[in-house]
């Protein structure tokens, strides 16, 4: 039966993409997407160099991919569980611990992907770097919106500076990130739990 042969090869190779995929993802936060080498990501993915690059036409396309699986792993991680909370202060704060709980269970080893990431992209433009930024742009506005729910609910003064709300929000999840993936520190996700709960008046 071709047909059957042709939809079981396409499968082994959907599988192998996605294997090597999420070794990326998770090797790109201690390794660094542009110095992640093919031999360390075919040794983790536990396939041959020549077999890896047959998935990816370029450095280039890999590190794309690779940010695309970054936003899959992310979203189950963080994104999906918080919309269970409607939007607004309550909202944010189970957006904000679905992000430290992401820390915490070391979704990717090395932090988090996408500031891990955009420090290491931060000085050298193109479109991978583009990605990470649209990446973050998308952060800071959903949290902006989650925001002016909570104004527009009454949980925030109605003058509230919301750019500012925002900044801090995103400080707080920031020093958690930086000193637990630097110390293992466990108390560094507490206090960013705790301060974003402060700022927002929901202690």
């Amino acid at each position: 039966m071709p047909g059957a042969t042709t939809r079981a090869t396409r499968s082994d190779g959907e599988r192998s993409r996605r294997a090597i995929l999420h070794a990326a993802a998770r090797l790109a936060t201690t390794h660094g997407l542009d110095r992640l080498s093919i031999a360390d990501l075919a040794s983790h993915a536990g396939m041959s160099k020549s077999g890896l690059y047959a998935h990816f036409g370029s450095k280039e396309e890999l590190q794309l991919a690779t940010i695309d699986t970054a936003e899959e792993m992310f979203e189950a991680a963080v994104l999906a569980p918080a919309r269970r909370v409607a939007p607004g202060r309550d909202g944010l704060v189970a957006l904000s611990d679905a992000f430290i709980a992401h820390l915490r269970n070391r979704v990717f080893p090395g932090g988090c992907f996408f500031d891990s990431v955009a420090a290491e992209l931060q000085s050298r433009p193109g479109p991978v770097r583009d990605r990470i930024a649209a990446f973050q742009a998308g952060w800071q506005a959903l949290i902006h919106d989650h925001l002016a729910a909570a104004r527009d609910a009454g949980d925030l003064p109605s003058d509230a500076d919301l750019d500012q709300l925002t900044f801090d929000v995103n400080a707080y999840l920031a020093m958690a990130h930086s000193l637990f993936t630097f110390t293992g520190d466990e108390r560094a996700l507490e206090w960013a739990a705790r301060a974003v709960r402060t700022r927002l008046g929901a202690s």
